[in-house]
């Protein structure tokens, strides 16, 4: 769908997925990177594919359908070949410390004298503006920073997790789509008027702003009063008719029967009409036994069937639910596999079942490019968007030696990405 759209993308880790989503959707998405490495994402994470420096799963799904050229943007002909490419993109991410291509003198408003149409996005993790906009970060700061992360702080050594749990981060993966959303919504202005906009995401921005019940709620104290038909610690009365209940097998499930058409025919179906009668609506003196009857009724109802089964029941007689999975569960779930949530890529010799984009386009069967080789398509992408010649490709190519295809020329081992990020 987005098969018109150029982007040159300067980024490393989480910010990756902003080019990511877009490469998903068809956007061709050239990589600058630099130095032995590239993007550090390529070798983060505990697992390696195909031997001990292969590639990790975050960087095969967030660069995946991407080309990757090296260029040293800290020296002359690297920013000249930079700015070469920028004028024929559509868009410029700058996925690091938040001013770095500025600080190289190729920023947002350099790009915009050399082309006017162009759609910059600045993504980071503080952002551009405020006292920690200088500070390194990365996604538990996120969760940390916006009260979203529950820090453990043992007494003893930790001996699982690291940065104080194990909950996946929610702001490092869903900055990436924000990212992507403002970039389309700019390319979208800029095609309509002819000029282009800078755009800025940042991760701790799009974390404060996940849950916005909470902050927005706490922003306005004193401001607000109790809805009628509340309870005082923020529950609905009727709370054992939208919970999560131990099954037969050790698993659980989530029923959600607060509209009431689910929660009769629940009780219709496992032949318990009588709980329907009783009253969860009314708040009065009787209003938390009465809820502490219910939910120790449905603890022995749930307990009496494995999670499948009471999948299947709440199929057959459409009861709002569903089961908690494991990650492992999830994989065999029959929704899961009926929805092809996989595709097969093989990458270093290894055949590997890897998750698609979760947009799902109509007629078409998701089958991305692997994600490149450091530097795979620098020559290439010189050639034919920039238009050099030999001479100029290898003055501009900074593919370390290791990686290079078709030429021994000498290359940097330095990473100014990282010296700055």
């Amino acid at each position: 769908m987005l098969k018109d759209l150029r982007v040159i993308e300067v980024a490393q880790l989480a910010p990756s997925s902003v080019g990511g989503h877009l490469a998903d959707l068809g956007a061709e998405v050239i990589k600058v990177e630099s130095g032995p490495v590239g993007d550090g994402v390529r070798v983060g994470g505990f697992q390696a594919v195909g031997g001990p420096d292969g590639p990790a799963f975050m960087h095969l799904r967030w660069n995946r359908g991407k080309k990757s050229i090296c260029l040293d943007l800290r020296t002359d002909v690297g920013r000249a070949a930079f700015l070469d490419l920028a004028k024929e993109a559509d868009v410029v991410i700058e996925g690091l410390r938040s001013g770095y291509l500025e600080w190289l003198g190729i920023g947002p408003e350099v790009l915009a004298e050399v082309n006017p149409k162009l759609v910059f996005c600045g993504i980071s993790g503080y952002g551009a503006g405020g006292p920690y906009s200088s500070l390194g970060s990365g996604g538990p700061v996120f969760d940390g920073y916006a009260g979203l992360r529950d820090v453990e702080l043992p007494d003893d050594a930790p001996t699982r997790g690291m940065a104080g749990g194990t909950a996946p981060t929610i702001g490092m993966y869903a900055m990436g789509a924000y990212g992507a959303m403002a970039v389309l919504a700019a390319v979208h202005e800029a095609r309509n008027t002819g000029r282009g906009r800078s755009v800025e995401v940042s991760g701790v921005d799009v974390t404060a702003s996940w849950i916005p019940d909470q902050i927005d709620a706490t922003l306005n104290v004193g401001r607000t009063v109790q809805r009628p038909g509340w309870l005082p610690d923020g529950r609905l009365p009727d709370w054992p008719r939208l919970e999560a209940y131990r099954t037969k097998d050790g698993g659980a499930i989530l029923f959600v029967a607060h509209v009431e058409k689910f929660w009769r025919t629940f009780c219709r179906a496992v032949g318990r009409e009588e709980l329907a009668d009783v009253d969860l609506m009314t708040i009065d003196e009787g209003t938390v036994e009465r809820g502490e009857y219910v939910w120790s009724q449905l603890r022995e109802i749930f307990a009496t069937r494995t999670r499948a089964e009471w999948m299947e029941i709440f199929q057959q007689h459409d009861i709002a639910g569903g089961p908690v999975n494991t990650v492992a569960d999830l994989i065999v779930d029959p929704h899961f596999t009926a929805r092809r949530n996989t595709y097969r890529s093989t990458v270093r010799g290894v055949d590997l079942d890897l998750m698609v984009s979760p947009v799902r386009a109509a007629g078409e069967e998701f089958a991305p490019a692997p994600a490149p080789e450091l530097g795979a398509d620098t020559r290439d992408v010189l050639a034919t968007i920039a238009g050099y010649d030999e001479t100029a490709i290898q003055a501009a190519d900074a593919t370390p030696a290791s990686t290079q295809v078709g030429t021994d020329a000498d290359r940097t081992s330095n990473n100014p990405v990282k010296e700055h990020a």
